[in-house]
Order: structure tokens, then sequence, then C-alpha cells
């Protein structure tokens, strides 16, 4: 809109270049470019751009604006602008638009650039399916077998990806296993025809599971049980070398098969779902004292800390899903002043009223003379900060707001149960925690936390969704010291899990997205 005039006779001829920059590096590259638009300075571009959209990369958009018998290049004198932006700003802004201003040609105003993203709907079914088996080997000395079914889809390039397991039915050559659901897109990446592939093992305690045979379908070979049974033979290739008389180690039914449409992360964030993003760091002494080049929190005039560069790589990706980018930031485990109590969330800008940082340079800024401030001390409790974030998510639960919880520390839980505890209350509320462990410790404990294997409980109690995610630092550091692609990396594996567990609440309590108002 309102571009600026470079032709002497008639309006501008406008074209926008489209270019992506590469992950954890600096270089610009041409992703497309649209039609030329004769004569105008409010051009309206019919062509679309489709590009691959992952939440947890912080994907940077540029878009070049210039006339359209060339390229212009920023600094030319026919130029007419250019806009910086993340796909995740567009995505997260409202109904998806996004206007920007144009800039680049000193001392004139360029006009604006208007953005518009849409998900591309294929693919967002998801499918529901029940398989029993006959007669499966025996593969147990003393029982029977403790069957259970690994799914495979296949890769472009000929090798396998594990996409499903089922749970292990114990004792018996004729298990039945509970219904389950897996995303089309996770089956076969929305190609019907493509192999998937399923072996059935037998479960032994110590993970060294006997492989029992394996058979061969795909998707639209599966769809068909929804008019009837279908019965797979189940192949073991070296027992069928070895015998003659082999015939198969077992079957397996396909009882039941169902489709349906599955709401997507987009789909929530453009109805206007809020994420919310609160930060809590580890002051506890085991850092080391601030001031010294061997502490975690040692900021050198070169580089940031590991605090810095964990707060930085995942605030930076969630700050464009919330509009007001204010983001409670607290510290624990330090003696605060005035009185030199202990604290276990003390709000880093001093100011309990309103804990809210704006920005992730605001968090920084707060951080940092926080460091300089309190005593480090100990010890390590996450529960109270955990049921802080809690205590405000559980205030709205109609899915128009999401919280993300980031606790960055350097290891040894000292409150493990209360903690726990407090993990299986916050998993029925719109939230999630991240964690990054930074230093060197071990840490088994937040292992368990992030119930990936095993789902947590405390006192009885399981948590109804898995919300945690745990990453050690040190697994990202690049070698060559490159802090960009550290970051990424980190970012890249701890937000991956985020869209999922949006999902999983919205799903648990039945929340449609809105509709986000057609312009």
């Amino acid at each position: 809109r309102n571009l600026l005039d470079m032709d002497t006779f008639s309006k501008s001829d406008p074209v926008v270049v489209l270019f992506v920059q590469l992950s954890g590096s600096s270089e610009w590259k041409e992703f497309g470019r649209t039609e030329v638009i004769d004569n105008t300075l409010n051009p309206d571009f019919v062509r679309k751009f489709v590009l691959d959209y992952y939440f947890e990369e912080k994907q940077n958009l540029r878009f070049d604006v210039s006339p359209g018998s060339h390229s212009a290049l920023p600094g030319a004198q026919d130029f007419l602008g250019q806009a910086f932006v993340a796909l995740g700003e567009v995505i997260g802004s409202q109904r998806g638009r996004l206007e920007r201003p144009l800039t680049g040609v000193p001392g004139k105003r360029c006009g604006t650039i208007l953005l518009l993203a849409e998900e591309l709907s294929n693919c967002r079914d998801i499918v529901t399916m029940q398989l029993c088996a006959n007669k499966l080997d025996k593969k147990d000395f003393f029982g029977k077998s403790d069957p259970f079914l690994v799914f495979y889809r296949s890769n472009e390039d000929g090798t396998f990806t594990i996409c499903h397991k089922t749970e292990v039915v114990k004792n018996t050559l004729n298990p039945v296993w509970q219904p389950f659901t897996i995303p089309v897109r996770a089956l076969c990446n929305g190609d019907y025809d493509r192999t998937v592939k399923i072996d059935v093992y037998d479960w032994d305690r110590d993970g060294s599971h006997d492989f029992i045979g394996e058979f061969a379908t795909s998707y639209r070979e599966l769809s068909r049980a929804q008019s009837q049974f279908t019965v797979y033979e189940v192949l073991n290739p070296r027992k069928k070398c070895k015998k003659k008389k082999y015939v198969n180690s077992g079957t397996v039914t396909l009882l039941s098969f169902s489709v349906e449409s599955e709401f997507t992360f987009v789909d929530y964030i453009r109805g206007g779902t809020q994420l919310n993003f609160t930060v809590a760091i580890d002051f506890t002494a085991s850092n080391g004292l601030p001031s010294q080049p061997t502490s975690l929190h040692y900021a050198s005039p070169y580089q940031l800390s590991a605090y810095a560069l964990a707060l930085k790589a995942v605030g930076e990706i969630i700050q464009d899903y919330d509009s007001d980018k204010l983001f409670p930031a607290y510290g624990f485990g330090a003696k605060v002043p005035p009185d030199g109590k202990i604290s276990h969330q003390f709000p880093l800008n001093n100011n309990v009223e309103n804990p809210s940082c704006a920005g992730i340079e605001g968090v920084l800024e707060s951080y940092l003379q926080s460091l300089r401030t309190v005593q480090l001390y100990g010890p390590t409790n996450f529960a109270p900060v955990i049921n802080q974030v809690a205590g405000t998510a559980a205030q709205v639960t109609d899915g128009s707001q999401y919280h993300v919880l980031l606790i960055i520390t350097d290891g040894v839980i000292s409150d493990m149960l209360q903690t726990k505890e407090a993990i299986v209350t916050a998993s029925s509320l719109p939230m999630s925690i991240i964690i990054v462990g930074v230093g060197p410790a071990e840490f088994e404990a937040m292992e368990e936390l992030d119930g990936d294997e095993v789902r947590l409980s405390s006192r009885g109690r399981y948590a109804e969704r898995d919300i945690v995610q745990f990453v050690p630092f040190r697994d990202y550091v690049d070698d060559s010291g490159n802090q960009v692609l550290s970051m990424a990396r980190l970012a890249k594996d701890v937000l991956a899990e985020i869209p999922e567990q949006l999902l999983s609440y919205m799903k648990t309590r039945d929340i449609k997205p809105r509709r986000a108002d057609p312009e």
C-alpha cells in the first residue's frame, strides 16, 4: 500500500521478491517472486508462496519490493523498500494478517506491505484403529509371548522411521491391543500408497525384545478395513529361509479403522489463542560466583552465559505468539535484599506487583541486574514457581490462553516430591513446562519429570498429559562456537512438543478453535 512512485510518466510497476534465511546462518536465499503489476502504487499480488512452517524454528523472511523490469537491490536508485519478518509473527498475528512498514530508502516513507498466511489443509486427518493377533510364535521359555507392534512409515530414501508402538499384552499368543489414534501425516506423510511396515515383537524386561515377524501394508489398504476385516500374515524372513514347511509366525487382524479431521495448532493460533511465556532462572550457589569465569552465570564481554543463550533461544520464538510481549520472569534459590530472606520465586525486575518484563531483552536486562543484587544460595526448589504459573493458568481455561514456563537450572533438584505433585496438578491446565539443564551435572531426576518413557505420577495420581520437556544445554553447543547455531538447535528440540501439548489440552477439554473472522 502507498508505494513510492519512481516512474516519471506513470506509476511504478512493482514486484515482490521473497528471501528466506537459512537456519542458524545470516545468509539469505531467494525463494520466489510475485508477478509484476503494472502502473500501480497499491498492488494486490495473486501469486502465493508455499512454505513449510515449523513452530519450533525462527523462520526469518525478507520481502524486497522493486520495479518489475529488474530486481533493484537495497541502496539502488529505484529500490522501493523492504520488510523483515519471522513467519511465526505472521501466523501469530490476528487472523494471520500482518501489516509492516517498508523501509530501506533513506529519508522517504516507502508505504506498507500486507502479509496474509493460511494453512494448506491437506493431511489434517487422524486415524483410530484396533488390531489383534492369532497364533503368534511362542518366544518365552516359561510362558507364552508378551507381544507388541511397532509401526514404521517409509521415507523418500527407502529408510524407515518409527511412528507408533502399541502397548505390551502380557503372556498370550492371541493378543488384542487397545485402539490407538495417529495423525495420517505421521503414518504415511500424506501419501496413501506409501509402505507402512509393522514389526511384531515379544517384549523382554531387559530391552532385548525378540523379533516375531513383520508385515507391510499402506494407508489405502488399511482404510479398506472400514468395510471388512483385513488379515495379515506375520512372516519371519530368517525362519522362512531355514524351514521348508514354514507357513507364518501367526496372523494380525485389523479389527477397526476410522478417520476424522483434526484441528491443527495453527487453527487455534489463528482463532486467537495467546501463548503466555514465563521464565524462571536458577540462582543457587552451585552455579558459582557470577563474577568468576568458571560460573555458569558468567557473562563475558564477548559471549552470553548458557543461561542467557537458553533464554534467548526459546524466548525469541515464543514471543511471536504473545501479543503484549510482556513476560513474567522469576529467580529461585537466592537470598534477596533488603532482609536476605531465601526466595524461590522473586521477580527479576524487583516488582512484586508486576513481575513482567518488556520483551526478551527486558528479561535479559532484569536477569543481569538481579545477578548484581541477590546472593546465590539454595536449595533448588521448582514447585513454588510451577504452582505460581499453574495458578495463573487455572484462571482462564477456555482455550484462549496457553502458558509456557521455561525453567533454566544447573541441576540437582531439592524438592522432587513437591515438584512431581505440582506437575501432576498442572497437567490438567493449559500449560507446558520446558526445563533446560546447563552445566556438567547429571540430570537423571529431570528425565523422570519429562514423562516420555513413563507417565509421571505423584501419590497414586497420574499426570493427565505429558507437559514437561527436558533437554541438557550441553548437547546443543556447537563445536565451532557458533552461538546462533546452538540456539537454533536448542529451540528446535525444546519447542517441538509444544504444539502437540497444546492440542492435547484442547482435545481433552473438547475446545474447538474460534473461527478467524473472514475479512
